[in-house]
């Protein structure tokens, strides 16, 4: 028993001075090097271009998914044109209000003179990933029956309109993860607009849209090129199920970061295979990491596990419905020939009785 306490001792130390060099805080001491002493901050920063790529290559997975699907389903023009823009619009006020309320955040940090709580932070952060990848993963469940590869238990309209695709799904689940995104840059950019650092946004802010836009243009090509819907439903499935995974990882290890450090698993040494470093950065909003801990392995794994579980289970009930379905048209064949033939006994009869 004693040793199973000093196992989770050692995992789970709740220190809340954070020893991962993802903190947002590291160094604490007089003895730090700070901007002053290495003089104005460069007008390209890798850290804050990477920031910007990452996040905006997350929410062009998520708009062009969603277009690609009201595209490819919709019969209706006017409903899919209704549909499209609902999309558009809910992207752009989420983000819109993600940048009012991290200006109105770093305004008032700045005439307070106060550094942001990284606590909080780290909290909010890995709240509003574990949500968000939820909401993939009902993303990634629920594409293959918008393809048709699914059958619906509940059918679709007369334009095509399947469940989860309605007007209020849409805007609730692009909103939610568009603003995600760009509150996510916000409060990670906090720290250099308080700072030195701010007169590098700017260009670092072009540079890492460019990458981020340039990487969800191809991502969104590849999938409306895509002719056959079942490799279709299997990239769109790959794209989304694996940000899910990537997004569920993630927030706990925000958590981590504020109640202690789980012991690592592995190290990738080497800037190249960094995921903090172009190019490997943009594989983390996938899972990826050169670095893992203890908590980080088995979220990924556990929750790997649970995405192929739902859709075995969303398979299965479609095989069921299908059954189901076959069943009841072969009955409803049967009673129509069994009425038939009776139909044609019976003239049969009337005109035996005639002659």
């Amino acid at each position: 028993m004693s040793m199973v306490n000093e196992i989770f001792t050692k995992l789970f130390s709740r220190e809340l001075a954070c020893e991962s060099d993802d903190c947002v805080v590291k160094c604490e001491s007089d003895d730090c090097v700070t901007d002053e002493d290495t003089g104005p901050a460069p007008l390209v920063d890798i850290a804050i271009a990477t920031i910007f790529a990452r996040e905006i290559l997350e929410g062009c997975i998520i708009i062009s998914s969603y277009r690609t699907m009201i595209t490819k389903t919709f019969k209706n023009e006017e409903k899919k044109r209704l549909a499209l823009r609902a999309v558009t619009m809910s992207a752009f006020w989420a983000s819109l209000v993600a940048v009012i309320i991290a200006a109105a955040v770093c305004i008032g940090l700045y005439a307070a003179s106060k550094s942001f709580s990284n606590y909080w932070a780290e909290i909010i952060e890995g709240v509003s990933k574990l949500v968000a990848a939820y909401c993939v993963l009902q993303l990634s469940v629920k594409v293959p029956k918008w393809l048709g590869i699914y059958a619906n238990a509940k059918g679709e309209d007369e334009d095509g309109i399947g469940e989860g695709l309605d007007q209020r799904s849409i805007k609730f689940n692009v909103a939610w993860n568009l603003w995600r995104e760009v509150a996510e840059c916000g409060v990670f950019l906090i720290p250099y607009m308080l700072g030195d650092s701010a007169r590098s946004i700017p260009v670092s802010a072009v540079i890492g849209t460019a990458v981020g836009v340039a990487s969800g243009f191809g991502t969104h090509w590849a999938s409306n090129n895509l002719k056959d819907k079942f490799w279709l439903a299997f990239f769109l499935c790959n794209l989304t199920g694996w940000m899910s995974v990537g997004l569920f990882m993630g927030g706990c290890h925000e958590f981590e970061e504020v109640w202690g450090m789980t012991p690592y698993v592995w190290k990738i040494p080497g800037d190249f295979m960094s995921h903090k470093r172009f190019p490997m950065v943009m594989f983390k909003i996938f899972g990826y990491s050169s670095k893992r801990t203890v908590l980080m392995f088995c979220s990924f794994w556990i929750w790997i596990v649970f995405a192929l579980g739902m859709h075995y289970y969303k398979y299965q009930q479609s095989e069921k419905i299908r059954a189901e379905r076959n069943g009841n048209g072969s009955n409803n064949n049967k009673k129509s020939k069994s009425d038939s033939d009776e139909f044609s006994d019976n003239m049969d009869a009337e005109g035996l009785e005639h002659a």
